[in-house]
């Protein structure tokens, strides 16, 4: 059931003027009322200026107490032109759903409301989320600049002109510098730009978009295209449902350039500290040319992912073997192992492609596990993606909805999914474990989405790979029953060995920490702590949010969580250049 009807609007009308009067009046039995005992709240800046997850009547009614009599939370009302209220079912609970708006001192809101149907008057989950500050809203569609300044400007600087002489900050200091030209930081250094906060973006890679085009040969994404749109410019509608990553390489560049960022290719931070007298970064940066600049920023964002440099792996015998050792970032086709045999050592998404290429590339592969992995088939994951995929809902509007639940909200939808995902792929796991694979169904079987969230790896969305696995078409070796690597290969604890022309190590990156602590120095490092993973409360350490150290932010994970929680780390970035918090 999926249908707006009148009913539902006046249901959740109803609630939201009672739940405005209760606020203002800052009543707290007259709250207590308007919410189940156990409730959810997400706070997106509305009213915290934070990402502040709250669980339970009494934490939720608390929060809104503290927080009203300073941002004055107001005009509550059904935001015009969404595809709510409706009636859903959302965690086997029928309610009422429904995209809200408001305003406080500050900004402009938006927010979800779940009303279950058997108590309407209750509500189950509530969201705010900001969505702009009011006075610097972004310069988009009816508010587009005229381009007075370089349009039809004869025998003065053209947009080409003004944009060379931008980026080449001669005579400023960008507010902000965004380590990293990807993904995370192109539409991080888009935001910051509408929002009028002066940006330099640095990429060590000579074009932008090269930290993808210099991957495997076959790398494609792993989920669709409509959960991966980027802000303001979406993927065109003819491309495929998985987009290869030169596709990706190439539209980061021209979004870079059809965004107006300041971007420096060639260019790497090679280290920096904070000021705390002045409040600002000294770094330094070392340019194509060779040269160093020191640049003096308020903000530092790190946005090249969550990971750091290549590991090797501390593997018995490897600095033996006498074939070739590829790390996956290093690794490009498999065409030149045709008729020859490699090893992988990993079971993650890396090392299903790289099997999956030489493989099909002619080679004789076996995977070595070190662990359980967790396996989901594309169609399946594809399920919890479905307010992306369905067209049910605007990008912005399945965003919100991503962005409502708290950590225990997110652990039940995930179980839910990961159940149904196993018993669509039941024939598959069955498969594979016959054929030795040992499989898992993430951290408290919540599936590969906590898998990412606590460590970043160690899942694989299956694009082929686990068929030929099943079918015995890619061996698959137990670290477990092996003893070390020789020179022609692993010796296995049996006697046997098992040869090898070439060996992957799929064994990941270092620690965005230990980055950290080679650049801006141990102590920083020590101070922030651990990134990535998860804090007491369920949401990301360190992550889209200020971390210990005054001034550095750090942004990564997926496309999409990218696209939705750039929107948040520029408005905290944006009010705190205004001195909003």
């Amino acid at each position: 059931m999926n249908s707006i009807t009148t009913a539902d609007a006046e249901t959740a009308t109803i609630w939201l003027n009672r739940f405005e009067t209760a606020l203002r009046a800052c009543d707290r039995e007259a709250l207590e009322a308007m919410f189940q005992p156990a409730c959810y709240w997400r706070d997106m800046l509305a009213f915290t200026w934070a990402i502040s997850p709250h669980e339970g009547r009494d934490n939720v009614v608390g929060g809104l107490l503290q927080a009203q009599p300073k941002v004055h939370a107001r005009n509550f009302e059904i935001a015009e032109g969404r595809k709510t209220p409706r009636r859903v079912r959302r965690l086997g609970t029928e309610v009422t759903e429904a995209i809200f708006a408001f305003e406080t001192d500050a900004g402009r809101c938006h927010g979800i409301l779940r009303l279950p149907v058997d108590t309407p008057g209750r509500a189950w989950v509530f969201s705010s989320s900001l969505s702009e500050i009011k006075g610097y809203e972004e310069p988009i569609g009816d508010r587009r600049p005229a381009g007075a300044a370089y349009s039809r400007n004869f025998g003065g600087d053209n947009w080409a002109d003004l944009r060379a002489r931008e980026q080449a900050f001669e005579d400023r200091e960008p507010a902000v510098v965004i380590m990293g030209g990807s993904q995370f930081g192109v539409t991080l250094a888009a935001r910051l730009r509408l929002l009028g906060v002066d940006t330099l973006v640095v990429e060590r890679t000579p074009r932008i978009g090269d930290v993808w085009r210099n991957r495997y040969h076959s790398l494609a994404l792993h989920n669709q295209v409509d959960k991966n749109h980027f802000p303001y410019i979406p993927f065109p509608p003819n491309w495929p449902r998985y987009i290869s990553k030169d596709m990706l390489a190439n539209f980061i560049e021209f979004y870079a350039t059809a965004m107006e960022c300041n971007v420096w290719t060639g260019t790497e931070l090679t280290r920096g500290r904070f000021d705390d007298d002045t409040g600002v970064w000294n770094l330094t940066v070392c340019r194509a040319d060779g040269s160093e600049r020191a640049l003096h920023p308020r903000h530092l964002v790190m946005a090249n992912g969550v990971s750091g440099n290549k590991v090797a792996p501390k593997v018995p015998g490897l600095d033996t073997f006498k074939g070739e050792v590829l790390h996956t970032a290093d690794y490009r086709t498999g065409i030149p192992y045709r008729g020859r045999q490699a090893l992988v050592l990993g079971s993650g998404t890396s090392g299903h492609d790289c099997a999956q290429d030489l493989h099909f590339s002619g080679a004789e592969v076996q995977m070595i596990q070190r662990g359980s992995t967790t396996v989901i088939g594309l169609e399946a994951s594809s399920q919890g993606d479905a307010p992306y995929l369905s067209g049910d809902l605007s990008t912005e509007d399945a965003d919100l909805m991503a962005m409502s639940p708290t950590f225990t909200l997110l652990k039940q939808g995930l179980r839910e999914n990961t159940a149904r995902a196993a018993e669509h792929d039941r024939e598959l796991l069955d498969g594979l474990v016959r054929q030795g694979f040992k499989i898992n169904f993430g951290p408290e079987d919540c599936g590969h989405q906590m898998q990412l969230r606590t460590r970043h790896g160690g899942y694989y969305l299956n694009c082929g790979c686990s068929d030929l696995i099943a079918e015995g078409k890619i061996g698959v070796l137990q670290w477990d029953d092996a003893d070390r690597f020789v020179e022609d290969g692993l010796l296995m604890r049996d006697g046997r060995i098992e040869k090898a022309d070439l060996v992957v190590t799929a064994t990941g990156f270092q620690k965005q920490e230990d980055l950290v602590a080679q650049l801006l120095g141990k102590k920083i490092a020590e101070r922030v702590g651990p990134i990535w993973g998860l804090d007491e409360q369920g949401e990301l350490r360190n992550m889209f949010r200020p971390t210990p150290q005054q001034g550095l932010w750090f942004l990564g994970g997926g496309l999409s969580q990218n696209r939705a929680y750039s929107k948040y780390v520029a408005l905290q970035i944006k009010a705190r250049e205004l001195g909003l918090c």
